[in-house]
């Protein structure tokens, strides 16, 4: 009996030791999309291939969360970039009737001077962008009627080279930034 239960405990220490290097996947798959960049480009997920992206949720007019989110994706992007490790962004607006390319690329401006991996898309209308939302990244998006600014989730998502929602941080947690980047730097070495 004592043996017995020694070997599975080594079993399951053992397990354990070895998922801890591993990422974790939540299951969920982005499935195929093409939107517009900021600089009216088509960009999707053709683009993003066999590479490690971060997403999250904003728009340029929100009076909250989103300009604050929009500073540690630039952030991130230069602490990613400094390090030499290769990560590409994604920001989608969840106001796109508002959200031109153009507006788009007055807005990155305010936060970024390098937009050749960071890229915000627009170019959808407003029930896509909730599906999307919902469905893929199971996140929420919604605009009311009565109000100019559009209910949406804080989190960003890492999503691996084959596409899958590895992990989401939430914007509010303390230590969220060095979780993704350790998180980030074990998916691409």
């Amino acid at each position: 009996m004592k043996t017995t239960r020694l070997l599975f405990m080594l079993v399951i220490t053992v397990y354990l030791l070895s998922a801890c290097g591993q990422p974790k996947q939540t299951g969920r798959q982005v499935t195929s999309f093409s939107f517009t960049d900021q600089n009216g480009n088509s960009f999707g997920t053709d683009q993003l291939a066999g590479k490690v992206w971060i997403a999250d949720f904003i728009f340029t007019t929100c009076k909250s969360v989103c300009i604050p989110m929009s500073q540690k994706m630039s952030e991130l992007q230069s602490t990613f970039k400094e390090q030499g490790i290769e990560v590409e962004f994604v920001t989608f607006t969840v106001d796109p009737e508002t959200d031109t390319p153009q507006i788009m690329k007055e807005y990155i401006g305010q936060f970024s001077e390098d937009e050749s991996n960071w890229h915000l898309l627009t170019g959808y209308s407003q029930e896509a962008i909730e599906k999307l939302a919902l469905s893929q990244f199971q996140t929420i998006v919604q605009k009311p009627n009565e109000s100019g600014q559009v209910i949406h989730g804080t989190n960003f998502f890492i999503i691996d080279q084959q596409g899958h929602i590895v992990n989401e941080y939430s914007y509010f947690e303390e230590s969220f930034e060095e979780q993704m980047m350790s998180e980030v730097e074990r998916l691409v070495r």
